[in-house]
C-alpha cells in the first residue's frame, strides 16, 4: 500500500487548519473526509463549532488519537501541528500544498510517520475516490 492508500485507510482522521468558512480549503478538506464517511474532527484553535462538529484546539483535545491528520496551516503553524502529532501517537500526516514545512517533514519520518508532503492535494484524490 502506498503512503496515500495508508493515509486514506485509517479509521479516524483530524483536519488541522479546518475553518468554518466554506470557501476556505480547511472546510473543503473537513467536509470532502465527512462526505466520504470517514469518521473526522476538525482541529481549530479559534473556533468552537465547524459544519456542525464541535471543533478543538489542539490534537490532545481530541476524544480520540486520529490515525491519520491532514494539515492546512501555515508552515510555520505545521510545525508545532507536527510536533503534537508525534507527541500525540498520529501515524499518518498529509501536509496539504501551502502546508509543507521541511523540518516537520523530517521530524515525523524521524519519528516513524507516513509523511506526504509532496504538493498532492487530497481533495483530488477523494474526488477520484
Amino acid at each position: 500500500m502506498n503512503a496515500i492508500e495508508t493515509f486514506l485507510s485509517a479509521k479516524t482522521f483530524a483536519v488541522a487548519g479546518a475553518s468554518a468558512r466554506q470557501h476556505k480549503y480547511g472546510n473543503k478538506v473537513f467536509r470532502a473526509l465527512l462526505a466520504s464517511g470517514r469518521e473526522t474532527y476538525p482541529l481549530n484553535p479559534v473556533t468552537e463549532e465547524i459544519e456542525g462538529h464541535r471543533a478543538y484546539p489542539r490534537i490532545a483535545d481530541l476524544p480520540v488519537v486520529p490515525e491519520s491528520l491532514s494539515i492546512i496551516t501555515p508552515p510555520e503553524v505545521t510545525r508545532r501541528v507536527v510536533a503534537e502529532a508525534i507527541e500525540a501517537g498520529v501515524k499518518h500526516l498529509w501536509m496539504q500544498p501551502g502546508a509543507e514545512d521541511d523540518e516537520a517533514s523530517e521530524s515525523a519520518r524521524n519519528a516513524g510517520l507516513t509523511v506526504i508532503d509532496d504538493g498532492a492535494c487530497v481533495l483530488v484524490l477523494l474526488a477520484r475516490a
